[in-house]
């Protein structure tokens, strides 16, 4: 919540606002169900009316009248520009280059942007057993930008994961770019605290706050020794009427942001 000023918000809105910011008028997004979901809404409905949804069961243009549960929520179909199979999203929109933007997640985020959804722990005794890749590994690897939403908690950032479910930029950007993946990789994670971006070689450093938020959050919620950017930024503030449009028309029954 914004210290700042009287306008209150949870972390959850605050995270979804910045990620839909970062979105273009005309961007093809392949997004999931929660906050990418949101924010991909959010952005369509203020400064990227042209904005195309691609969700992994095989809907392209989608433009639900209600907030959907899953991937495989009937609302997408309705209004959709077109419906086809896993097979050809993957394929013939994503591995071509037709997909702008790839929204990630995961339990844990590394210095260079790999992520683990898979296991916490070691991989055949786990602590946890996490959902897996989904299609998120190939969206790491082929998308032309990705962006990451997660809240900043230790936990989450770790020097290293346990283990690289999707790639960011392995042990630096060299390492990524002999892969020959086209994807650009992640280039930016939105927390509750700030952003962080990628420097040349790869590795997350900060590069703005949220207002309220200070340097010293940011790096006691890191597992490693965070870099700040030279010039460190501060993102604008949060609307009202972004909050009125997440809260009254986008999820009034507060399924993915309520109590966050």
């Amino acid at each position: 919540m914004d210290q700042s000023s009287s306008l209150q918000y949870s972390a959850s809105e605050l995270m979804c606002v910045n990620a839909a910011r970062l979105l273009r008028d005309g961007d093809v997004v392949f997004v999931g169900v929660g906050l990418p979901n949101l924010a991909c809404n959010l952005a369509r409905r203020t400064h990227a009316p042209n904005l195309q949804m691609i969700y992994e069961a095989g809907v392209i243009g989608a433009r639900p009248s209600r907030l959907p549960l899953s991937i495989g929520d009937p609302t997408l179909v309705s209004g959709a520009a077109s419906v086809c199979g896993m097979y050809d999203i993957f394929t013939l929109y994503l591995q071509r280059g037709n997909v702008d933007v790839g929204f990630l997640g995961g339990a844990q985020i590394d210095r260079f942007g790999n992520i683990n959804a898979t296991v916490i722990g070691d991989y055949a005794k786990p602590k946890v057993r996490l959902p897996g890749s989904g299609g998120s590994q190939e969206m790491a690897g082929w998308a032309n930008r990705c962006y990451i939403i997660t809240p900043h908690q230790k936990r989450r950032f770790p020097e290293k994961v346990d283990f690289r479910t999707s790639a960011g930029f392995l042990n630096g950007r060299t390492e990524r770019d002999a892969t020959g993946v086209r994807g650009g990789g992640p280039l930016v994670v939105v927390t509750n605290l700030g952003l962080l971006e990628p420097d040349a070689n790869g590795e997350l450093i900060l590069t703005a706050l949220h207002p309220g938020c200070t340097v010293e959050q940011v790096k006691e919620n890191t597992g490693w020794e965070i870099k700040v950017a030279q010039t460190l930024r501060t993102t604008n503030p949060i609307l009202e009427s972004e909050l009125i449009l997440l809260r009254e028309e986008l999820d009034p029954d507060g399924i993915h942001l309520k109590g966050s």
